[in-house]
């Protein structure tokens, strides 16, 4: 594994403390810094320029992800949270992992080690799990999305509208190509060129004269078209 230098941002000294405590017992990891507030965050990443920062997401006055609209960092990131519902895999800023308060060795252990086996993949996020939430650029702002409340995504240009459960329609700064690369594949299905669909939301289809079906979803007005093509994968999980 190589040698990682690392920054270590977060308001509570002692969480500083203890994940320094920890980190120190892995030679793979110099931490070269630690900051308190976003400002001496955003000084030590300019003066540092760290392989990865552990950052705090809730801190008072600014956020961990104010920090990275602020700076441009080069390196990794890996999130601390106290909280379950910011417990995210955040492909929109390069995340690799995150920890949850108080923060566990063997599960430090495990961040480490996919620090050490991350390999470039052309820009390529791995899939996210159906309980992750994304940090995406949703309307114009940075804002969480549930994977798990996203119904359907309709590709518009180099972007796309996403159909979520409060019954919104947000256009978001991701093509459908970018969707279907991060997607659970047992669940997101890509019914069209242009659509793909949350199997769990699903409520009927209905086949058409012409080799096309309609797809409705729970609470859509309007139904999406399945082409020819596509029609197979759908089928093979309902029996229609």
């Amino acid at each position: 594994m190589k040698q990682f230098k690392a920054l270590v941002v977060d308001d509570e000294w002692l969480v500083r403390s203890e994940l320094k405590t920890m980190l120190a017992e892995f030679p793979s990891v110099q931490i070269v810094a630690e900051a308190s507030n976003v400002p001496q965050a955003e000084e030590c990443i300019r003066r540092e320029k760290p392989d990865v920062i552990f950052l705090d997401i809730q801190m008072p006055g600014e956020t961990g992800f104010d920090l990275l609209e602020r700076v441009d960092v080069k390196g990794k990131i890996v999130f601390i949270t106290a909280f379950d519902q910011y417990a995210i895999r955040a492909f929109e800023v390069n995340a690799v992992d995150y920890l949850l308060k108080p923060i566990n060795k063997d599960r430090l252990r495990q961040t480490l080690q996919r620090l050490g086996s991350d390999t470039p993949s052309e820009g390529k996020p791995g899939k996210v799990l159906y309980s992750d939430a994304l940090y995406l650029t949703v309307n114009g702002s940075l804002k969480f999305v549930k994977v798990s409340e996203v119904k359907a995504v309709v590709a518009e240009g180099n972007y796309s509208f996403i159909l979520t459960a409060d019954g919104k329609k947000d256009l978001v700064t991701k093509t459908l190509q970018e969707w279907e690369d991060i997607l659970p594949e047992k669940v997101f299905i890509r019914i069209h060129r242009s659509t793909i669909v949350n199997f769990e939301y699903v409520d009927k289809v209905r086949k058409c004269r012409n080799y096309t079906q309609m797809v409705y979803l729970k609470d859509v007005a309007e139904p999406f078209i399945m082409s020819r093509r596509y029609a197979l994968k759908l089928k093979q999980r309902m029996p229609w």
